[in-house]
């Protein structure tokens, strides 16, 4: 492992307020991780001013990836933005061992902060998931995330199991919420906010006003990777409270995850090389788009305006 880079600035005591954005995973013709161009997104991820980076999460295939390919990609992140916004490392992993492993390498590799989702495929009982939670956040001095997706975890993280986590957490900063439900987001905030007022919500993909008038700092973006400018001004308008005006970029957001989510991640894909940024395919058991799905794609990013010339082209 090279030498790690200076962290930006003083470690997070929250989740960055803004929008998020997580990059894909490029793969060469033949499936191998194309680490070249990862450098080059991860540059120009940088470079469109995220919040932050939130590295091999599942729409970077984290799930297809050996530990070897999962750690080098944290590797040159970290190097890549070298300080310019912080990068928050994923560590989910099925096995509570197996995910200590990746968050000391995260610490090592220079990250800022990591998440964790639940374990996959185990139905673990709540006691088992704190325990797990807790040896996780307790492996690294890093910030520690939580990302909570009831579809895929198959459980979800409550409010008092949230507050239990912070009490014995100093390192606990925030959570990921892909649940879509407000009800949920309106109490974890409350119960949260009493114990630590800086503790951050932001909801998944592109949901920016309902996350910010709920007291949330913003939007881990899929769109992010396509439509940079649109999810930025986006959020620009809610943190100044015009929610209104922003209505109408809200829908352009919500159209194009409701576009993404069927064949995600490989029409994010598709949709970056038409931007002028070419990824690859997606490793099996995904597939890349076909030649129709792909002329459907285009047709509805026309629609939307994607390729009026708002939106950054090429690297």
């Amino acid at each position: 492992m090279s030498t790690p880079r200076k962290r930006t600035g003083q470690p997070l005591r929250s989740v960055p307020k803004g929008v998020m954005h997580v990059p894909v995973t490029p793969f060469m013709a033949h499936m191998a991780v194309d680490y070249d161009t990862f450098e080059k997104l991860v540059d120009w991820h940088v470079r469109q001013n995220p919040s932050s980076l939130c590295v091999v999460l599942h729409i970077a295939e984290s799930v297809s990836l050996t530990r070897e390919e999962h750690k080098k990609l944290i590797e040159i992140s970290v190097s890549v933005t070298n300080g310019r916004v912080p990068v928050i490392a994923n560590v989910s992993m099925a096995g509570t061992d197996q995910a200590i492993d990746l968050a000391r390498h995260a610490e090592k590799a220079g990250a800022d902060a990591i998440i964790c989702l639940s374990p996959y495929y185990w139905p673990v009982p709540e006691e088992a998931l704190h325990d797990h939670f807790i040896r996780i956040a307790k492996a690294t001095p890093l910030p520690f995330m939580i990302y909570n997706s009831p579809i895929f975890q198959g459980v979800s993280l409550s409010p008092k199991f949230l507050v239990r986590l912070m009490h014995e957490l100093p390192n606990f900063i925030g959570e990921k919420e892909a649940s879509h439900n407000f009800e949920y987001f309106i109490e974890a905030r409350r119960a949260t906010q009493a114990v630590r007022p800086e503790f951050g919500l932001l909801l998944g993909v592109e949901y920016i006003i309902p996350s910010v008038s709920m007291g949330g700092v913003g939007s881990m973006s899929i769109a992010g990777g396509v439509a940079p400018r649109l999810m930025q001004k986006l959020y620009d308008l809610c943190a100044a409270g015009k929610f209104f005006e922003a209505a109408p970029l809200q829908d352009k957001a919500s159209h194009l995850w409701q576009l993404f989510k069927p064949e995600y991640p490989a029409a994010i894909k598709a949709a970056m090389e038409m931007m002028g940024r070419p990824v690859g395919p997606v490793r099996g058991p995904m597939r890349s788009l076909d030649a129709g799905q792909k002329q459907k794609l285009r047709k509805e990013l026309e629609g939307i305006g994607v390729f009026d010339g708002g939106e950054p082209t090429g690297w």
